[in-house]
């Protein structure tokens, strides 16, 4: 039986403004075994990459529970933090904004292992950085490299050589392939699966794009307004997506085939605000299905089949 490796329980981050409390997320529940990934996806502004940042403790959580191997690391000290942080690492989504450009590679590289003291020999951690140098797919002689002067790809492949330098258990993927070309998006999916299954790697994948997340993901949340609105295999998600955002956000991915495309849902309607939110279906100003009880109370995550779940008032009616 799978183990899980890092469960998420109620999770919330809310944010103070001059208009209200901002649910950015919002009693957020999942867990991922040991050497999966769980895909998390939706439009800008959904949660997902806070959601990433506070499993992190990059943001601290407003309320809940985050298990690493069933240790709460919401309830650790930063001292205590800072020794689990090794086992616990993120890739962003713009790598050169996330690298010093004053250092040059192999000084990125090696900064975690001189920060947390795990190589004292300098010899050694140049040794250990042209080991995940070559890890990671970056020829030696851009050791002495500063991240300018690469392109985009070997940028987002110093990220991953950074990470990896923890010899971390989980790390999150924050739209790490969203800002590269196309066929450096299949280069660079392909090392991180290759790393994932050569380490034993955990993923959480964070993009809004479902064709990528399709075939590298165990298993799909779909995110919604701080809300995670169907969660269920990658497969199952495909074939019978369920809640009507999901089948909205399937509809747009293009597909080379006529005969294999899907209807297209044109979604229209306000998108509600995340500040003081009502209690009712966040989806319902733009669902082609909304009835009044999507605009008086909210519905809670269920499980309509093994291992699918879905937070939506239609399903909860037979067929």
């Amino acid at each position: 039986m799978a183990e899980a490796l890092l469960e998420v329980k109620n999770v919330k981050k809310y944010f103070k403004t001059p208009k209200g409390m901002l649910h950015a997320v919002d009693d957020v529940t999942f867990s991922i075994n040991k050497g999966e990934t769980l895909g998390v996806v939706g439009e800008s502004g959904c949660g997902k990459s806070t959601t990433g940042r506070v499993v992190l403790r990059l943001l601290e959580p407003t309320a809940g529970q985050i298990l690493m191997e069933g240790q709460d690391i919401a309830k650790l000290s930063e001292g205590q933090m800072r020794s689990k942080r090794k086992e616990m690492q993120m890739i962003f989504q713009d790598p050169l904004a996330s690298l010093d450009p004053r250092k040059t590679v192999g000084q990125i590289i090696e900064e975690p292992l001189k920060i947390h003291n795990i190589i004292s020999s300098r010899a050694e951690r140049q040794k250990r950085v042209l080991e995940l140098m070559e890890i990671v797919g970056l020829a030696q002689r851009y050791y002495a490299t500063y991240p300018h002067e690469l392109d985009g790809g070997r940028r987002q492949r110093i990220g991953i050589a950074r990470a990896l330098s923890m010899n971390p258990k989980f790390i999150v993927c924050d739209e790490p392939v969203s800002a590269l070309d196309i066929s450096i998006q299949a280069q660079i999916l392909n090392l991180l699966e290759d790393l994932q299954q050569e380490m034993g790697l955990t993923y959480m994948f964070i993009t809004h794009d479902l064709s990528v997340v399709h075939h590298f993901s165990n298993n799909i949340a779909v995110m919604y307004l701080g809300k995670i609105i169907e969660l269920a295999s990658s497969d199952e998600l495909f074939a019978h997506p369920t809640h009507p955002y999901t089948q909205a956000l399937l509809s747009a991915i293009p597909v080379p085939k006529l005969e294999n495309r899907r209807e297209r849902i044109i979604l229209k309607g306000e998108i509600t605000s995340p500040i003081n939110l009502p209690k009712a279906c966040r989806f319902a100003s733009r669902c082609l299905y909304a009835t009044k009880q999507c605009f008086g109370e909210e519905p809670d995550l269920k499980e309509i089949a093994p291992g699918h779940q879905v937070a939506c008032f239609l399903k909860d009616k037979p067929d």
